[in-house]
């Protein structure tokens, strides 16, 4: 028996899991533009802190937070995944992974300053266990950011409106109440994707949604390597 099979909240991603190469060109080209990490930093700066990355998958963004934060902490479910993030940051005395979830996370009480979840667990009703796991392992003044998809702006939002499986089909309008229930901030980010070639662009839309829904997205736009993508931040504090 894995590790993952005593997480009852562990539910495969089909975007990192079907191609975990593939899912990093997308974080790429997500880093590339720059500014979710700004925003970021702005809301939960973490230089010289402690940072826990929920969800961290094959630990792409790990070495990055490693640069300013004082430790770094991956969390990962994914027992395909958890090895490729462990490799990922061997080099790295001040970053660790574990194997742990959302609602069981290997870290003692009020231990960590700044946590993300990026895309992972936090979809609105249903999260309140993992939510309160957060809780638990934040020092006092402790910030948590989700990391989701704005519907409101953007063409990924026109993508999502036009998908009608997956993460598409949640319901935005009821997870944006479920984080005002929870007392979170939001924060809206005017961001985007900028892939290395219109195909790689191609690729990375087929990774996430059906190739119907990209068909018809690409032959109302020219080819272009970039993407306009709305994010926003449900930030709670400690």
């Amino acid at each position: 028996m894995s590790d993952a099979d005593h997480f009852a909240d562990f539910v495969r991603a089909p975007n990192i899991s079907s191609d975990p190469d593939l899912y990093e060109l997308e974080n790429a080209a997500i880093r590339r533009n720059g500014r979710l990490d700004a925003a970021l930093r702005s809301v939960a700066d973490w230089t010289g802190l402690t940072l826990l990355d929920i969800g961290c998958g094959t630990g792409f963004w790990l070495p990055e937070y490693s640069m300013a934060a004082a430790e770094v902490i991956g969390v990962e479910p994914d027992p395909e995944l958890l090895p490729l993030a462990l490799r990922r940051v061997a080099h790295l005395g001040s970053v660790s992974v574990r194997s742990g979830s959302a609602e069981h996370l290997p870290v003692e009480d009020a231990s960590v300053d700044v946590a993300h979840a990026r895309f992972a667990y936090f979809f609105g009703g249903g999260a309140e266990p993992g939510l309160a796991e957060v809780l638990r392992v934040l020092a006092p003044g402790g910030v948590f950011v989700a990391i989701d998809n704005d519907w409101s702006w953007g063409e990924f939002a026109d993508l999502l409106r036009m998908a009608r499986t997956g993460k598409a089909a949640l319901g935005p309008v009821a997870v944006r109440r479920w984080w005002a229930g929870q007392g979170a901030e939001r924060v809206d980010v005017r961001a985007g994707w900028n892939a290395e070639s219109p195909e790689q662009l191609e690729r990375l839309l087929r990774l996430e949604f059906a190739d119907g829904v990209v068909d018809r997205f690409l032959r109302r736009r020219s080819p272009t390597s970039s993407l306009t993508y709305g994010i926003s931040l449900f930030v709670v504090r400690a």
